[in-house]
């Protein structure tokens, strides 16, 4: 069989995606949290404190996930996690005022985004070939990204029919009911599907020191770098927008309509170029975008163009960095690279917003900016100094040859 064709069927593969874009639109739908909470008396702060307490709960399910995968089988796992995500959806639009209660679906929520989002790749890299990872881990964060880009756009669409901001949480619940529904009922044809055993998912101090300490430790960084930068800029967008007098729907159109167009017509040639290249490519078009969010971006057109620089630079390097977690990881450790992988996104996506929302409320939105300029800096370096040390360790190759 040639490694261009897909051993699994695209019907099969296209439901799988559909499923995860249909949960994928309950996190997305976080991003609302600020102008919801806003609308109850909070602030960015706050709004960051409830997003934040996803991270706590997405330690255990990043740990957990592996078991429960090697229990029930990964998408009746997914499935059943992915509950709580309906769950969190509607405790958001049902919760009156503030409170420990919003902390409590925050919690939810990390939960059941982490086991879909930690079991989603492993899936994926037992479906296909080593070669292929790359490829089809771009259709399924394609896939995602769509959905957690689709989340806001409800807000707004809602909001331009003259419903609450709450509606949008109520449709993400409902799609999300549906994405569960189809992973239960997908669970048997993935199984048969696969190459390989999803067994031995189960993380463990032996695997994590053997991955630490492998050239897969560079993308597991970077992806929570990037992490950082994906939640400290898409969390408080809408505090973004009405600090510049714009509409924060253009963001999520560019964005999401880069990450479907990306993967679309980019994603195929990117994955066959050396993914260092690739990776501090994309990574400085991720820079170049924060940039102008910071000095740039003063009309919709040019918040547009940002948004999809983003869009691109991010997107596109989510993909390359989790085909190399994969493809680094020291053999019979690729499962677990993942895990750690997902864990290190989760830090940085759950985690930073709750600085960010801090940065927002004592110094503002300029300095959040900086922050985040930094962190995508130091994301490129990463890239850019691997991309350095490879050429002189093949210098040095070459004189002694």
């Amino acid at each position: 069989m040639s490694t261009a064709t897909p051993p699994v069927s695209s019907k099969l593969f296209g439901l799988f995606c559909l499923a995860s874009y249909l949960l994928s639109l309950s996190y997305g739908s976080t991003f609302l949290l600020s102008l919801l909470i806003g609308s109850r008396g909070g602030n960015e702060h706050d709004a960051g404190s409830v997003i934040s307490a996803a991270m706590l709960s997405t330690f255990a399910a990043v740990i957990a996930s592996g078991h429960l995968s090697d229990l029930l089988g990964a998408a009746r796992s997914v499935a059943l996690f992915g509950l709580l995500l309906v769950v969190a959806s509607l405790g958001f639009a049902l919760t009156p005022g503030l409170g420990h209660l919003l902390l409590f679906f925050g919690l939810l929520l990390g939960l059941g985004w982490g086991v879909f989002y930690t079991l989603g790749p492993i899936i994926v890299a037992s479906l296909v070939t080593p070669v292929q990872r790359a490829k089809y881990f771009a259709l399924l964060s394609g896939s995602m990204m769509t959905g957690i880009g689709s989340g806001p756009l409800l807000g707004r669409v809602a909001s331009a029919l003259g419903f609450p901001v709450t509606a949008a949480f109520y449709l993400a619940a409902l799609a999300s009911l549906i994405g569960v529904l189809l992973f239960w009922q997908l669970d048997r044809h993935l199984k048969n599907a696969s190459l390989e055993s999803t067994a031995v998912s189960r993380i463990s101090w032996r695997a994590t020191a053997q991955v630490l300490s492998s050239r897969a430790v560079f993308p597991i960084i970077m992806v929570g770098l990037g992490g950082c930068v994906f939640g400290g800029l898409s969390s408080f967008q809408t505090s973004y927008a009405a600090a510049r007098s714009l509409d924060y729907s253009l963001f999520f159109l560019g964005f999401m309509g880069a990450a479907i167009s990306s993967r679309m017509l980019i994603a195929g040639f990117v994955v066959k170029r050396d993914p260092l290249r690739a990776s501090c490519l994309l990574s400085g078009l991720m820079l170049g975008s924060i940039l102008m969010f910071g000095f740039v971006v003063d009309d919709g057109l040019s918040y547009v163009i940002a948004a999809v620089m983003l869009g691109v630079g991010y997107g596109l390097t989510y993909s390359v960095i989790n085909g190399l977690a994969a493809n680094e990881a020291p053999s019979g450790t690729t499962a677990q690279a993942l895990l750690l992988f997902s864990l290190s996104y989760f830090i940085g996506v759950f985690g930073f917003p709750l600085l960010a929302g801090k940065i927002i409320v004592e110094q503002g939105m300029a300095t959040l900016l900086l922050t985040v300029m930094a962190v995508a800096l130091l994301n490129w370096l990463i890239t850019l100094g691997r991309l350095i040390w490879r050429r002189i360790c093949t210098a040095k190759a070459l004189q002694q040859a």
